[in-house]
């Protein structure tokens, strides 16, 4: 009996001791990171700068590949170039045994003409969709790479104390494709990035956005943000004089109909209370002189929804309100749906997002962890995060005191970000990592 009690006693003097031993580890861990984000914050803030001047569009992030893998290399890693045509993958193996953890960073610029006064910022034009366009990091994507970097740097520093292994992801194309092409996520995890050893277990990633303000990490489990389907829609009518409009069909008539029609099917036809859908018209292109009725008109737009269901279903109301308002006043309607965006809902795992919500609450404090509503942009992060377990997080990056109606918001030429984010950001994706793997082995 008494021998008994004083083995149960000893075993749970063993396990409380092993307890503190491993709190006491995770502790020195976590100081480590921060001293060595702090130290690495100069290189970042250089880095994100060199980047936000020289931007990118997706599928030509040439120059930014070679300045991401040079950096890679400079710190030891195996470093694979090429992947999903530019995309950079570098993988640091820890001293210690652990589990395969992915860390995710987008590198494309967008096609807009910056008009924020900063040194450092970008002149680049360049052609798309058949037009001279600006370009630049007007998403944030400049600060997610740099911030990467940061992380790669810090953690390789930590290796011989580093349980498991971190596979960085230096993603091209997330805001969209060249007409024809394939790239992005879904490319990347098609040429084996998920499939080839070594192979995570769980993705991690991170965007900076302007509606928080800097400081603050806003989390979200479940479906944090929506799918994007691309819509086009061809109305083809038949060409006449504008002012004999009786010995044509007009197609700009019939268009803006299947414009007002398509509003009905988020207004009137569908559940939003189960979850949000938006269908959104944002080109109507047609006809070339004031008194001339064309031949066609084309219409582009996007869908977006939180649920995979009702995605499939507004798919299947856009298409057949536009078909039948197009053959009710004798035209035709070709409908296009997710030829060149279709992503899925971005989902952070949810037990995933509860394991860790302690490792952000303990970084910023509970007064700047910001429970976030869901969004209806979309990320194809989501594609990573539908193979393995994925947490995304949303990093604030306001300066504070500047009141949010007038900040400048993601995609915008103003967009501008507060740069104490990206120290932030390097200790956000370090600690997930480093908490992850001591989580996984006591379980």
């Amino acid at each position: 009996m008494y021998v008994r009690i004083l083995a149960r006693c000893a075993s749970l003097l063993l396990l409380a001791a092993s307890s503190a031993a491993s709190a006491q580890d995770s502790n020195a861990l976590h100081a480590e990171i921060d001293r060595l984000a702090a130290k690495v914050e100069p290189k970042v803030i250089e880095a994100r700068r060199h980047l936000h001047q020289n931007p990118e569009l997706g599928n030509r992030e040439f120059e930014t590949a070679k300045y991401v893998a040079k950096h890679l290399k400079a710190l030891g890693l195996t470093v694979q170039t090429g992947v999903a045509k530019t995309g950079v993958v570098a993988v640091l193996k820890g001293g210690l045994p652990g589990p395969v953890i992915a860390l995710r960073a987008d590198m494309d610029a967008l096609p807009v003409a910056e008009e924020v006064a900063v040194p450092f910022a970008s002149k680049v034009r360049t052609s798309f969709d058949g037009k001279d366009v600006g370009v630049m990091h007007a998403c944030g994507h400049d600060a997610h790479t740099s911030m990467l970097l940061g992380v790669a740097e810090v953690l390789s520093q930590m290796q011989p104390r580093l349980k498991g292994t971190v596979k960085f992801i230096f993603q091209p194309a997330e805001e969209g494709l060249p007409a024809g092409e394939e790239g992005g996520a879904q490319l990347m995890l098609k040429e084996g990035v998920f499939t080839t050893a070594p192979i995570p277990e769980v993705v991690f990633g991170s965007h900076v956005f302007a509606q928080w303000e800097v400081g603050t990490i806003a989390w979200k489990s479940g479906g944090a943000m929506a799918s994007a389907d691309d819509l086009k829609i061809i109305v083809r009518g038949r060409q006449t004089h504008g002012a004999a409009p009786w010995q044509g069909i007009d197609p700009i008539v019939v268009a803006s109909q299947i414009v007002m029609g398509l509003q009905t099917i988020a207004s009137r036809q569908m559940n939003v209370g189960k979850a949000p859908v938006i269908v959104t018209i944002g080109k109507f292109d047609g006809g070339v002189r004031n008194n001339i009725i064309p031949d066609s008109v084309t219409l582009k737009g996007t869908l977006r929804s939180l649920d995979p269901l009702m995605r499939k279903e507004m798919a299947e109301r856009v298409r057949r309100t536009a078909i039948n308002i197009a053959e009710a006043s004798g035209t035709t309607a070709e409908v296009t749906i997710g030829s060149e965006t279709a992503y899925p809902v971005t989902v952070n795992h949810p037990a995933l997002t509860t394991r860790l919500l302690p490792t952000l609450k303990r970084l910023v404090g509970e007064d700047k962890l910001i429970a976030a509503e869901a969004m209806m942009g979309a990320e194809d992060f989501s594609y990573f995060a539908q193979t393995v377990p994925g947490y995304f997080v949303f990093l604030g990056a306001r300066p504070v005191g500047e009141a949010p109606e007038l900040f400048a918001a993601n995609h915008s030429p103003r967009f501008h970000i507060d740069e104490q984010v990206l120290k932030l950001g390097v200790r956000t994706l370090a600690n997930l990592v480093v908490d992850y793997a001591a989580t996984q082995a006591s379980q």
